[in-house]
């Protein structure tokens, strides 16, 4: 099977089936203009089976979705988490994550969103970036990243502080991607 990233979402020939997951998990997304996009997300505080539930729907949705990366705003929900594919085979949350460090380098590159779907837009980003949080149990996390994982888990904390990807691209972009967005008029 021929995949590769694009923006935030693997692009790839999917099978009739895996299609129809694909658009279920996309109508659960939240989609460019909900509000909940630019709320900003709260601590998470209780690590729960409720915590452990929303993680488990969210890793399905992301995955359904042909996702890397998404956060709970995403799906309504305004709590400091997000799940991203950390690896082929390994998808992992991070609760109340934080960008302990970030290199000087930085890289421009075309990123695409679940929640903006159909668009991609040039955004500069640190090439490498250390995260810190916990697990949906409590336990403490830190993960070392550069190239598309780095890029994921920035796009993701932006999420969770109600910042887009057109918030932080070019003016140019911005503009290109906001006039497909917006509604068209429809005459009858």
């Amino acid at each position: 099977m021929d995949e590769h990233v694009e923006g935030q979402v693997i692009e790839e020939e999917l099978d009739p089936e895996r299609e129809a997951r694909r658009r279920v998990a996309l109508a659960q997304i939240r989609q460019y203009p909900d509000a909940a996009l630019k709320m900003e997300a709260r601590p998470v505080e209780q690590f729960d089976e409720e915590l452990v539930r929303l993680v488990d729907r969210m890793k399905q949705l992301m995955h359904d979705a042909n996702g890397i990366g998404l956060a709970a705003t995403q799906v309504g929900v305004l709590r400091r988490l997000f799940v991203f594919q950390a690896a082929p085979e390994e998808t992992v949350v991070v609760v109340n994550p934080e960008i302990v460090e970030r290199s000087d380098e930085t890289e421009v590159a075309d990123e695409g969103c679940l929640s903006i779907q159909g668009i991609t837009v040039p955004v500069e980003r640190s090439s490498s970036v250390t995260i810190a949080g916990k697990d949906e149990r409590g336990e403490d996390l830190r993960f070392e990243l550069e190239g598309y994982e780095a890029r994921c888990v920035q796009h993701e904390v932006d999420h969770l502080d109600g910042v887009l990807m057109i918030d932080r691209t070019t003016p140019e972009a911005r503009k290109g991607a906001l006039a497909v967005l917006r509604p068209r008029i429809v005459l009858s």
